[in-house]
């Protein structure tokens, strides 16, 4: 049975990762080249997530040393199942998706990361994007 779950989540990441890498090429057509990593993260804040979920980002804070932390104080994929704090502990699982866009968009353009979720009242969410320096 581990076996089984773990191929699947392997999987998923994949499916993921390679739609992510489609979508990116998409916008990236559009967009202007990017100075550095902050307006390539301001790029998967507006343009990316408006594409994805028909809202920007509501808060983008970083530590300047490759921590990112986006905030959506109204995430889609939660607002269904806001409405009771019985569903808080199953949130993380409806984010690991988003996790992987967004994983899969730096990807694409050229940028390795490590993507969190966390939340701590719903419907709000906090993906932390920490970069991995090559």
């Amino acid at each position: 049975k581990t076996d089984g779950a773990l191929s699947t989540f392997l999987y998923v990441n994949y499916v993921k990762i390679t739609l992510c890498f489609s979508e990116v090429k998409i916008l990236d057509e559009y967009t202007a080249r990017f100075k550095d990593e902050l307006d390539i993260m301001k790029f998967i804040c507006k343009d990316f997530w408006t594409t994805v979920f028909k809202k920007q980002i509501d808060n983008l804070r970083t530590n300047h040393q490759g921590i990112y932390v986006l905030q959506d104080n109204k995430f889609r994929l939660l607002t269904q199942m806001s409405a009771g704090k019985q569903y808080l502990e199953h949130a993380p699982k409806y984010l690991a998706f988003t996790c992987g866009l967004i994983r899969g968009g730096l990807s694409n353009l050229g940028i390795k990361s490590i993507v969190t979720a966390e939340v701590s009242s719903m419907p709000a969410c906090k993906f932390q994007v920490m970069i991995q320096k090559m």
